[in-house]
């Protein structure tokens, strides 16, 4: 018969073992939940939903007006999206941490469908969302009538298919999207218009990547900047639409370097985009001495210096009559008599991306894939026949603005 083995060895197993299964919890990814916000919900406010949230989880917020609410969300990995339409988070004096509506506090936030508004806090820069947590992806969500739309990131922010209009306090520091010294910066198939008084877009980031976009003054907008990269950084703007109002608060429609070069790289690719200069004077672009640029493929509409500072200019135009099917209601499409039509070149690739255009932009806030017949034509759209009925590629539905 075999003896029982000593106590103290049977509870140095036991002390392994209990050792053991704590480390294997600790390791192991908790199970991602599902919460669900809403009337007649378990959380009836996203703030109940922030508080609960354990990291990797899904918040689901029903579509319809969440007045007076205001969070932090410290959890890694979440994904917070409306459903069944826009959630809309409307602050109404209220703010998490004198800050925003929404502050992001985690690694890896994903916020999808929602609008916020009328974000307010004592120091006049409220947000609709202050990013404070890295590697941030805003989705098809909307940011208007607030002191800022989206302040802060670290890490890559990336905001695709979403509307910013009418933010900023009036003070000129303040934007529809403001953007901080993080690693990447990509904003693409976006509308941003109509700042107040600050920027469109400004982003300290040291990599930019700006694509398809449509960012306007329109009729009356008086934003300052329509693009601002004011310490650099290696930025690629590719196939957008920008216009400056007669309103506009600065003659400069695109700022690169303003306020030094302090980013690590310093070269900026201008490539197939239209710029339309409704001020009557001022300037398309300006770069600081010492950055390094490609203005290529571009279509410069209306009065103006296209370039001030270094940079090589190749095969863009400046026509008196440009052919744009209707330039007054901003629609920058070309007509078959455009002198852009067929005048591009292949704009090749640097460090390793390539220059060419492959999408454009389609109102409001998608984009379609841009033609291919023939040669490359000059600025943000590929003439294409009346009747061409490629649909647009944005994964969610169209946003609706809000009243405040």
């Amino acid at each position: 018969m075999k003896e029982p083995a000593p106590r103290s060895r049977v509870r140095t197993v036991r002390a392994f073992w209990a050792l053991w299964l704590a480390w294997a919890a600790a390791v192991q990814p908790a199970r991602a939940a599902t919460l669900r916000v809403g009337p007649g919900r378990t959380y009836t406010k996203p703030s109940q939903a922030a508080a609960a949230a354990s990291n990797g989880d899904v918040i689901e917020i029903d579509a319809g007006l969440y007045a007076g609410d205001a969070c932090s969300w410290y959890a890694h990995d979440l994904t917070i999206r409306g459903i069944g339409g826009m959630a809309h988070l409307r602050a109404d004096g209220v703010h998490a941490q004198g800050k925003a509506i929404w502050v992001t506090k985690g690694t890896n936030t994903t916020v999808e469908n929602i609008e916020f508004s009328g974000a307010t806090v004592p120091d006049q820069n409220g947000a609709g969302i202050r990013a404070e947590g890295r590697d941030l992806t805003i989705r098809n969500c909307t940011f208007h009538d607030n002191e800022n739309g989206i302040l802060g990131g670290a890490g890559h922010v990336l905001i695709e298919f979403s509307h910013f209009a009418s933010n900023g306090f009036g003070d000129g520091y303040t934007h529809n999207m403001y953007i901080s010294n993080c690693d990447r910066f990509t904003l693409r198939h976006s509308y941003s218009h109509h700042a107040k008084v600050g920027h469109n877009v400004k982003s300290r980031a040291k990599e930019n990547v700006i694509l398809y976009n449509r960012l306007m003054d329109e009729q009356n907008g008086t934003s300052s900047y329509v693009l601002d990269m004011p310490n650099g950084g290696l930025s690629y703007v590719i196939g957008n639409l920008f216009q400056q109002g007669p309103n506009t608060q600065n003659s400069t429609m695109i700022a690169y370097g303003a306020e030094g070069l302090s980013n690590p790289n310093t070269e900026l690719y201008v490539v197939n985009n239209t710029l339309v200069n409704d001020r009557g004077s001022g300037t398309f672009l300006s770069m600081r001495s010492g950055s390094t640029g490609l203005i290529m493929n571009n279509l410069f509409v209306g009065s103006g210096t296209l370039l001030s500072g270094p940079g090589t200019m190749q095969n863009n135009i400046h026509p008196s009559t440009p052919g744009l099917a209707d330039q007054a209601g901003f629609d920058y499409r070309l007509t078959a008599g455009s002198p852009a039509v067929d005048a591009g070149l292949e704009p090749g690739s640097a460090n390793g991306v390539s220059l060419a255009p492959t999408l454009q932009y389609v109102h409001a806030a998608a984009t379609e894939a841009r033609p291919a017949a023939g040669a490359l034509d000059i600025g943000a759209y590929e003439f294409a026949p009346q009747g061409d009925t490629t649909p647009p590629q944005r994964p969610l539905e169209l946003k609706v603005r809000s009243q405040p």
